[in-house]
């Protein structure tokens, strides 16, 4: 590697005099280390301004300069020039060039941190579509570069100068508007301009982590910053044994870096608090763990033995006892453990900290697996904060995502201070004025006048009074309030609990919670809930599924995408496994959306991803035809990935598809019928089974009817199954012959109701509950109570969200897999019922 390294740096050493520039020569460039690689962006003023864009890659940076800098915005395509390899060290460089030098002019470090591949990053390159995962303090989430191969640069001497596009996906860190060159103008690394590094000012802000690890001679290296996982918001809490219920924690959180004797305490942002966290360093240095890297929560009690962020302040100022909960392993004795299953790394840990006593300030934090809302209502009910939910076995990701969740008790959340509102009863004021931001605009959300101690309020008061302005930051602020502000820059950032937010977004009965010093006030934004689908692209690549063309729309009506179907089946996939897994299926397919032409599949013809699997059948014929089948989520997501758009099953399962499990009546109206009609037909089958022992349940099919289906324990053949559903279907037809029929015939069907026994044979299907259809409107098929059956007004009425919120609020087919009911000669022959 290091020879490879020599080779590539070739052309950066020709074009430099190291005697008087102070860029490094790469003479002393570490060996990168395993899994990310660093990356590095330089503003840099030369004759053109531009933004350098390096990242870690065979012992040197792969650099690119970006004209007009990154943008968030996946419309912008920013074009990107690739220039020569640098040194590894380059990466710290921030300075002057002098002029006359190659690219004479100011350096300054505009942003950092690591980056990891999507992909082989070599066939990337060579291949001129680079995609990569980036995890800096001001660029985050999927990018691209993409090689205008047509398009480069042509030159009479030398190789021709390769044009490249840097672009943004679209993910959680997209933004309509590009903001990241606007927002962000000073070095990530010293806060310092243009003006300040080359007239060389001192620092002006908190030294962060180096980008790379430090030797520690006590326990090897301590393990450097990386960003940490953040969790999303959600407005219910996710059901099931793949979630692990943690208490909420009301603190700051910090990464702990441990070497030996050697600690180091990092905030989210990466700021080094090992001095304000002091009190927890000899605790870690007596786990004697060698090297670790632990992610986890500073906090202090209350009276009431609750951790409560005002004490953690009040500690922190004028000392007393710190604890540190501690909830994740990323790293172990120089091993990256991030790419391991949570259960797994939470083992580890546990393992890692031994049997922490109760007084001890380091604890584990421990879990509760399935059963979240009881885990919430209990914590509610104590006055915690809430719960963070975290999917067992996902991946650490350094990023906000779905596979953590946090479901709070109260409304509470981080909000910018622009201003206060004097008073004339106390010394200091009587309320701060609150906003977030949205885009490059700080939108007021309200005023809080509560929570202060005379302490705090004069601490708080002397900060703003050394902030003030004479012009408001807000975009817009009421006129009556405006009148007797005073404003103040918008940098300190204020924790508010509050009861609700009023219908134009003021904040209601908003109490003072602290300031927090861990979040830069430019990243305040509202904190919506979010519904508890995952991104689809996030939940395929979770389950290993290449999901291409996410963003491709297929409901055109309701702008229902490709990667928004993945999610919905990630949100039901709990309730609908166990009616398809391991089931012969026929897929209908739709290439090119609903809209457009669609077909029936049964036979895997070859070219479908592994994840949608197959099995022979034996055809009527004596021929052998591989049927698909699916075992879990990945096969539901490989088949939307190859634009399934309605799941059909049989009535039995692999390997004993000769033996059918249940039966269905479909109830298939005539044009212009009232769907009570169908919801009476529907009971009376019911009670027509129910009189011959035969539990049933119904289901709206997400299109014109209702099913009734019979759950059984296997018995009897297909042709037995088929005599029986025909004989009732004739019986009610023959009983009462305006109202059914049971004749296929279309010309039979003016204005009865047919009751379809045909999908009880060998080789045919019915909808599976809570599949999407391929009609107009996305609707769903959906399992129902016989309770609510009689107010139904129609079949297609359950769109995607609202059939995922009921795939979460329980079972509605309460009892039906633990039925134990055998179709018997005697129902048989009670029905009259003869086989073919």
């Amino acid at each position: 590697m290091a020879g490879k390294a020599e080779d590539l740096l070739r052309d950066y050493r020709a074009k430099r005099n190291f005697a008087r520039t102070q860029e490094p020569s790469g003479d002393d460039a570490n060996l990168p280390e395993a899994g990310r690689g660093s990356f590095v962006v330089q503003k840099h003023d030369a004759t053109r301004l531009h933004y350098d864009f390096r990242i870690e890659l065979d012992g040197v940076l792969k650099s690119w300069a970006v004209t007009k800098g990154p943008s968030n915005n996946p419309a912008d395509k920013r074009l990107a020039v690739r220039v020569e390899d640098h040194p590894l060290d380059y990466g710290g460089f921030e300075g002057t060039i002098p002029e006359g030098e190659y690219g004479g002019g100011t350096v300054m470090l505009w942003d950092r941190g690591t980056w990891e591949p999507l992909g082989d990053p070599h066939e990337g390159l060579e291949k001129g579509d680079l995609k990569f995962r980036l995890f800096g303090e001001r660029m985050k989430g999927e990018w691209v570069l993409v090689h205008m191969k047509g398009r480069d640069t042509k030159r009479r001497s030398g190789p021709d100068r390769e044009n490249w596009l840097l672009i943004k996906h679209r993910d959680a860190y997209a933004r309509d508007k590009d903001t990241l060159t606007t927002r962000f103008t000073r070095s990530v690394a010293t806060g310092r301009d243009f003006k300040g590094i080359a007239g060389g000012a001192a620092p002006e802000k908190a030294s962060k982590v180096p980008a790379k690890a430090v030797w520690h001679s006590d326990g090897g290296e301590v393990p450097a910053f990386r960003p940490v996982q953040l969790a999303t918001l959600v407005d219910s809490v996710p059901a099931g044994e793949d979630w692990l219920f943690e208490m909420k924690y009301d603190g700051y959180r910090c990464l702990a870096a441990i070497a030996g004797d050697s600690v180091r305490l990092y905030t989210r942002s990466g700021l080094d608090w090992t001095d304000r966290f002091g009190a927890l360093v000899a605790p870690l240095r007596k786990l004697r763990i060698g090297s670790a890297l632990i992610d986890g929560e500073v906090c202090a009690f209350d009276a009431k033995g609750r951790t409560d962020f005002t004490t953690l302040k009040n500690v922190l100022s004028n000392g007393g006892r710190l604890e540190y909960f501690a909830f994740d392993l990323l790293e172990a004795d120089g091993k990256d453990l991030s790419k391991l299953p949570l259960v797994e790394r939470k083992a580890r840990l546990e393992k890692l900290l031994g049997k922490s006593a109760r007084q001890d300030p380091v604890q584990y934090s421990s879990h509760v697996r399935g059963h979240g809302q009881k885990v919430l209502d209990a914590l509610c009910s104590e006055g915690h904060e809430g719960t963070i939910a975290k999917r067992a076995g996902a991946p650490y990701r350094g990023e906000r995502s779905k596979d953590w969740l946090k479901i709070k008790c109260l409304h509470r959340q981080e909000f910018v201070i622009g201003g206060w509102s004097p008073s004339s009863k106390r010394r200091g004021f009587a309320s701060l004025l609150l906003g977030a931001w949205e885009g490059d605009r700080l939108i007021y959300r309200g005023r809080v006048g509560t929570g202060f101690s005379q302490d705090l309020l004069e601490e708080i008061f002397g900060r703003l009074q050394k902030l003030a302005r004479k012009t408001s930051p807000f975009a817009a602020v009421p006129r009556e309030i405006a009148r007797h502000a005073r404003w103040t820059r918008p940098e300190l950032v204020g924790e508010i609990a509050y009861t609700e937010m009023t219908g134009d977004g003021i904040l209601r009965h908003p109490s003072f919670i602290g300031l927090r010093g861990d979040k830069p006030a430019k990243e305040v934004r509202m904190e919506e809930p979010q519904p508890i689908e995952d991104d689809g692209e996030e939940v395929a690549e979770r389950l290993g599924v290449r999901l291409t063309s996410p963003d491709r729309v297929v409901y055109p009506g309701q702008g229902i995408t490709k990667s928004a179907l993945v999610a919905y089946y990630e949100a039901v996939a709990e309730a609908m496994l166990p009616h398809i897994a391991n089931r012969p299926l026929s897929l209908v397919r739709c290439p090119q959306g609903r809209a457009k032409q669609c077909f029936f599949q049964k036979h895997d013809t070859g070219g479908f991803p592994p994840q949608l699997r197959s099995a022979p059948i034996t055809e009527k014929d004596g021929e052998k035809k591989d049927y698909f089948f699916i075992e879990d989520l990945a096969g539901l997501v490989a088949g939307t990935q190859m634009n399934v758009l309605e799941w059909h099953i049989w009535g039995s399962h692999f390997p004993a598809v000769e033996q059918p499990d249940r039966l269905v009546f479909d109830i298939d109206p005539d044009i212009g019928l009232d769907f009570s009609a169908i919801t009476g037909a529907a009971t009376d089958i019911r009670d027509r089974l129910e009189a011959l022992g035969l539990v049933s349940y119904a289901m709206v099919s997400g299109g014109k009817g209702i099913h009734v289906v019979v759950p059984l324990e296997p018995g009897k053949t297909w042709p037995g199954i088929k005599a029986f559903c025909r004989a009732i279907a004739q019986n009610l037809a023959a009983e009462e012959p305006q109202r059914f029929t049971a004749n296929l015939s279309k010309a039979q069907r003016k204005g009865r109701l047919f009751l379809d026994y045909l999908r009880n044979e060998r080789g045919s299907t019915a909808i599976c509950p809570w599949s999407v259809r391929s009609r107009e409107g996305a609707p769903v098929a959906v399992p129902v109570s016989w309770d609510e059956v009689k107010g139904l007004k129609r079949a297609n009425g359950f769109s995607l969200d609202a059939a995922a919120q009921r795939a979460r609020s329980g079972d509605v087919w309460e009892g039906y897999f633990k039925q134990r009911q055998k179709l018997t000669d005697k129902m048989l022959k009670a029905v009259g019922a003869e086989a073919e």
